[in-house]
């Protein structure tokens, strides 16, 4: 005697297993997005900087892109993390939080910035201190501790976990230098951001390539079972 199992459990009222792959590619989907948004957002925040070196200083339209960049950062860094467990490590984790908080901080910094009408960035800091440069000091150990970690997982290129760790030690470095340094030392930071943006969308078109793939090679479901 033959059933079809599936209606006999859709006729019980019983719940189904959802398929598999439907959770595979949800999860894909979503680590899409967090490579769109690390390598769109940190081109903005390069895009806010240079506008302004441009201009030597702030202005309206600058500050909403940077806070508009900025406030990306904490969401994107947290999904990059996540790409990478369980592999990242604790380390990772460590750094992920610390790093979205800092700029979680900084984000606020440019609120602050409008509402008072700071014109630069000198400004800005004379009227935040110290918080800004603590703030500044663990944004240099978080992006080191989130560097090295992606470093040690392998899941995304090394190169941008190294980039990282050498990004924020030079924004630090370069703090007392000319406005191009900083802008320059800043890109590096930002360039960390969009290789490791790029290698989770890489990544994610591989195994959907592959999942694909072991879908159309394996044998199509019975229609039923024999009793």
């Amino acid at each position: 005697m033959s059933i079809d199992v599936r209606e006999t459990i859709k006729d019980a009222g019983l719940p189904m297993r959802r398929p598999r792959h439907t959770l595979e590619e949800r999860s894909r989907e979503l680590g899409q997005l967090v490579g769109l948004a690390a390598v769109t957002f940190s081109l903005l925040y390069f895009l806010s900087d240079t506008i302004e070196l441009a201009q030597g200083g702030f202005s309206t339209g600058q500050l909403l892109l940077t806070y508009v960049a900025e406030a990306a950062i904490p969401l994107f860094v947290l999904g990059l993390y996540a790409a990478q467990r369980p592999r990242i490590g604790r380390l990772g984790l460590i750094g992920a939080l610390a790093y979205a908080y800092t700029f979680v901080f900084f984000a606020g910094t440019v609120s602050f910035a409008l509402t008072t009408h700071a014109r630069d960035w000198d400004i800005l800091v004379n009227r935040m201190s110290p918080w800004v440069t603590i703030h500044g000091g663990l944004i240099v150990l978080a992006g080191l501790a989130f560097g090295l970690a992606v470093v040690r997982a392998r899941v995304l290129p090394r190169w941008t976990g190294l980039t990282l760790m050498a990004g924020v030690v030079l924004v630090a470095a370069s703090s007392g230098l000319p406005d191009v340094v900083q802008t320059a030392s800043a890109g590096v930071r930002d360039l960390a951001f969009v290789g490791m943006g790029m290698g989770v969308l890489v990544r994610g078109r591989r195994r959907g390539a592959s999942s694909r793939a072991e879908r159309m090679d394996s044998p199509a479901p019975a229609a039923g079972a024999s009793h």
